[in-house]
């Protein structure tokens, strides 16, 4: 059992991350700035109104957990980076042998279409989901500066086809490539994305590096 700590947890994500920890047992903090937010909450989470931004409320949840899960976003990109920023530091005061992983919900738009070519550099992405993007591509970026400072993981969904959907416990994961199906297209639910970030949690893969899920 671990102690999971989930920033954003009021989000499509950040909910079904809850969710997929509780129900194996894990002891789930679920953070949102708004309580209110979080709704009917799993048996035995426990809701905390906390700015992940903050980093003395992150240093404080941090103490004595696990695994730090951020799934935060907003049109906002300065967001990623200060939360980032804030997580880190928040680690960097704990001793070595007691700082939490940071797992990071991330963006697809970093990921590498067939030609080797970030989608978010491509011809035709969408001008209103720049600012997300670039968000999600500068705390990739920031995650990849830390060196030592901390132990992280960053999940891209697919870049495009990724919403609710059916629970089924099965993915498949890459790297720097979307995964796709026998129809080109890269997929994944919100359901099973949490199931491969818990996944992750209780057998990790992908320590300090980004990898991606789909079906």
């Amino acid at each position: 059992m671990s102690g999971i700590v989930v920033f954003g947890a009021a989000g499509n994500s950040g909910s079904r991350v809850v969710a997929e920890a509780a129900a194996r047992g894990h002891e789930v903090t679920a953070v949102a700035r708004d309580t209110v937010r979080l709704g009917l909450l799993p048996d035995g989470v426990r809701a905390v109104a906390a700015d992940v931004t903050d980093p003395v409320a992150v240093a404080a949840l941090a103490k004595g957990a696990d695994a730090l899960v951020l799934t935060v976003g907003g049109p906002d990109a300065q967001l990623y980076t200060d939360a980032v920023a804030a997580v880190a530091a928040a680690v960097r005061t704990l001793g070595q042998a007691g700082r939490p992983r940071i797992l990071h919900m991330g963006g697809g738009a970093s990921l590498l279409n067939e030609d080797g070519v970030r989608f978010y550099d491509a011809p035709g992405f969408p001008e209103e989901f720049r600012p997300y993007a670039i968000g999600q591509i500068q705390a990739l970026d920031a995650y990849l500066a830390l060196g030592d400072d901390g132990t992280w993981t960053y999940l891209s969904p697919p870049p495009v086809h990724f919403a609710p959907g059916e629970r089924t416990g099965c993915y498949r994961t890459g790297l720097d490539h979307p995964v796709t199906g026998d129809d080109g297209q890269a997929r994944v639910s919100y359901e099973d994305y949490a199931v491969a970030l818990v996944d992750e949690i209780d057998k990790p893969q992908h320590l300090n590096r980004r990898f991606t899920v789909g079906y």
